[in-house]
């Protein structure tokens, strides 16, 4: 048997496999705290539970448009209204099950053996998977820790050439949790306007998850890039609903059909429960989402205190999602080193920053998803093993 070898590029996302080796350790009698995964510890809001099981009770069992019905898609456009001011026609609205399948249609879309896709480093692996499934050639868009692991508008403009096809950007950043402001976001916009042939995909999928009373940019509100932009966003982190498999995609009018296709192609359509589901979350309450936000925000005040106490540790103050990306070459471990340590010997579960790209060797990631509580027992944990 004989299979394609373009397949043999497709890498995988080391978070899992950490989940899988702490479950195995589970099963063998040993306590873990899980840090690794993002996902939210909190269920779902009951008003978003009690909207798929009126779905449920409806009907709503079948096929729905390929690209979303049109409820959820408008609820979307208002949502970008909302929150960023801009107009998002429902037609350019590609509902999709989870963000990834947003991110690969991109890739595909751009990506072939001509052409060059720039990615952050560290940054979401799933982005140079795709990218050298498609036989494209990956350049690593490094984010340095003294940049606040923001992107650097000379260094990102030096990796520009004739065969640059699309950028990737992502903020707030997974692993590092950096979150850019709206005056870097200017910068960046202002720099892609020189270089009208590249199409930018921008990631923004904890767009909600913003620390210390900070707005959210979006790309949505540089209207000289629409014509080449792809927004991605949805519902996992900001509502907790990893499980449900929703997200959507934003798109240029020129393409929205070819990622239409892709999704014809891939999965027909979104589960239909979880995007009524989807409307509810968008439409209904939100005072649950801003409890969720200010958990996070409390989460994120204590990890980063607690890092920072370590002598081998220095932690940059993450504005996003929910990371913390400590330095621990102090250590004298890679991080590989002292993931692995930390899981089989303390049982804590981390995540290298080597998963997140060949810059990020000296660093691991811990996800503050994840109670107060357990934070605490974790640091007080692996404060035996760095101190």
């Amino acid at each position: 048997m004989k299979i394609a070898e373009s397949i043999k590029k497709l890498s995988t996302e080391s978070a899992f496999k950490v989940f899988q080796r702490s479950v195995e350790l589970e099963k063998s009698g040993k306590k873990i705290i899980h840090l690794s995964l993002g996902q939210p510890d909190f269920a779902t809001p009951s008003n978003i539970v009690e909207a798929a099981k009126k779905a449920l009770d409806s009907g709503y069992h079948g096929y729905t448009p390929s690209n979303g019905l049109i409820q959820l898609r408008n609820a979307v456009s208002k949502d970008a209204l909302r929150r960023y001011n801009v107009d998002v026609d429902p037609e350019n609205i590609l509902i999709v099950p989870g963000g990834k399948p947003i991110i690969f249609f991109s890739i595909l879309i751009f990506g072939d053996k001509n052409s060059e896709i720039i990615y952050p480093d560290p940054g979401f692996p799933i982005y140079k998977s795709v990218i050298d499934y498609t036989g494209a050639k990956s350049v690593p868009l490094i984010l340095d820790e003294q940049d606040n692991f923001e992107i650097n508008v000379d260094k990102m403009i030096s990796l520009f050439n004739d065969k640059t096809r699309l950028i990737i950007i992502n903020n707030p950043n997974n692993p590092t949790g950096a979150f850019m402001k709206k005056e870097k976001m200017d910068k960046i916009a202002e720099a892609l306007e020189k270089f009208p042939n590249i199409a930018i995909l921008s990631d923004e999928i904890y767009s909600r998850l913003i620390f210390d009373n900070q707005e959210m940019p979006s790309m949505l509100q540089y209207p000289n890039l629409k014509d080449r932009l792809i927004v991605l966003d949805g519902w996992s982190k900001t509502f907790c609903m990893t499980g449900w498999r929703l997200g959507w995609g934003i798109w240029p009018k020129s393409i929205i059909s070819f990622a239409n296709k892709l999704a014809v192609n891939d999965h027909s359509c979104a589960n239909a429960v979880s995007q009524i589901a989807g409307i509810e979350a968008l439409k209904g309450d939100q005072e649950e989402v801003k409890k969720i936000l200010k958990e996070f925000e409390e989460r994120r005040n204590l990890i980063f205190e607690k890092l920072n106490s370590f002598k081998n540790v220095e932690c940059f103050k993450p504005g996003g999602a929910f990371y913390a990306f400590p330095n621990i070459s102090k250590s004298k471990m890679t991080g590989d080193e002292f993931a692995t340590e930390a899981l089989e010997t303390y049982g804590v579960a981390l995540v290298s920053g080597s998963s997140f790209g060949n810059s990020a060797k000296n660093f691991v990631r811990f996800s503050f998803a994840n109670s107060k509580d357990n934070i605490l027992k974790a640091m007080e944990i692996l404060s035996k093993m760095v101190n």
